[in-house]
């Protein structure tokens, strides 16, 4: 039986979610089909050799840690450590920077800059507020929203600022390995956690499969968030490829058991892949 190292923080505290029951449902599942070690993701570093592989979940805001982080990084690669989300991801993985560079590529996301010489209506479009967040953020934190007037007063270094966006609701895909599992959405948005089950069109699996793909992680849970606008286009708002919040106390039973089982599953296969690499390897 494999050992997986499980990261995550039990006590993390973020509004509308509660990381400490969604890891130890996890956990509970996996105990018939791996050794399981939780671990804090302050403490990695002291653990990188004692399992097969290394499972990051809710762990929390790199923006606390963002130092150790880098470290463990750099060690996991140094060590060729097995991390599931594997460490290749361009989405928030690496910071906010991505928007950007989508906004540029033209994708459909939420118009990016993070110079005020770039306050263009032909880049944000007309809007009376913008929202100016750290390219480490997340959970809202350093979040403001200002008048375009206050931007000019404002030190934007690090920062990211996009237009206050009017949408309908936002809406959640989740893929594993590439592969859609399901979707959530927040019928009110003044209420952004209470989510429901959503099924999408194609139309909508489209949107969410683009940037997947321009993403092109070896492994890995995402979660591709995005805003419903009034004329029923969608936009990107995040793409969460670290340590996404699976939500899975708001699905079906059934649907939260297939998702489990086809974590497992996924699991499993990816150290078969590695076995059977490192016996080609060993043949050579």
């Amino acid at each position: 039986m494999k050992s997986i190292l499980y990261v995550t923080d039990l006590y993390y505290k973020a509004k509308g979610r509660n990381y400490y029951e969604e890891d130890l449902y996890i956990t509970s599942c996996f105990k018939d089909h791996f050794n399981v070690l939780i671990c804090h993701p302050h403490q990695v570093l002291e653990f990188l050799d004692v399992a097969d592989m290394i499972i990051i979940r809710n762990s929390g805001s790199i923006i606390y840690y963002k130092e150790y982080y880098e470290k463990f990084v750099e060690e996991a690669r140094y060590r060729n450590v097995t991390v599931f989300n594997s460490l290749d991801g361009k989405g928030d993985m690496q910071g906010k920077q991505y928007l950007l560079e989508l906004t540029q590529l033209g994708f459909p996301v939420i118009p990016t800059i993070e110079h005020t010489d770039d306050l263009d209506i032909s880049i944000l479009g007309e809007a009376t507020r913008y929202i100016v967040k750290p390219k480490f953020g997340a959970d809202s934190i350093g979040m403001k929203v200002l008048a375009k007037d206050a931007l000019h007063n404002q030190d934007l270094q690090g920062m990211l600022v996009q237009p206050f966006i009017s949408f309908n609701y936002e809406l959640s895909f989740y893929f594993l390995n590439n592969q859609f599992e399901y979707a959530l959405y927040a019928p009110n948005k003044s209420k952004r956690w209470e989510l429901e089950e959503f099924i999408p069109n194609e139309t909508d699996l489209d949107f969410a499969r683009k940037f997947v793909q321009w993403n092109n992680m070896e492994c890995g849970i995402q979660r591709v968030d995005a805003c419903r606008l009034p004329n029923g286009n969608l936009l990107l708002v995040e793409l969460e490829d670290l340590n996404p919040f699976l939500s899975l106390d708001k699905l079906s039973e059934s649907n939260k058991v297939q998702f489990v089982e086809n974590f497992i599953t996924a699991i499993a296969q990816h150290d078969q892949i590695l076995t059977t690499e490192e016996n080609e390897s060993i043949d050579q």
